[in-house]
């Protein structure tokens, strides 16, 4: 039953899109990383996208609930944040997002369990 439970349960994503200036995604990337390394309860997981050959990119976090984010908007995630302003070509776009469909690859089963 709980698994059931658990798949109605639905993760939370900040997303954010945005452009650095010419040569600084390599820095935004390791400030980006620095910031995340500092969550804890309800994250889920965190992906950086960079559109190839270009500074523009997407991070998307996500969140257990909405309320786990909130949480972790202590003084290092402010001070990352205030580090990292100043790449931005202009300010990304942001949103809070609810993921409604999440699909994977299924594991390859194991050679004892296939027989």
């Amino acid at each position: 039953m709980s698994d059931f439970l658990d798949c109605l349960k639905h993760k939370y994503a900040y997303v954010a899109v945005g452009e650095f200036k010419p040569g600084c995604f390599s820095e935004a990337r390791q400030l980006y990383e620095q910031a995340v390394s500092t969550y804890q309860d309800g994250f889920q997981g965190a992906y950086l996208l960079q559109e190839p050959g270009s500074d523009r990119g997407i991070a998307v976090i996500f969140w257990e609930n909405p309320g786990d984010m909130e949480a972790h908007q202590h003084p290092i995630y402010a001070q990352a944040l205030q580090r990292i302003a100043h790449l931005f070509e202009t300010p990304p776009e942001t949103g809070f997002y609810e993921v409604c469909s999440e699909l994977g690859a299924s594991p390859a089963p194991s050679p004892a369990s296939a027989r």
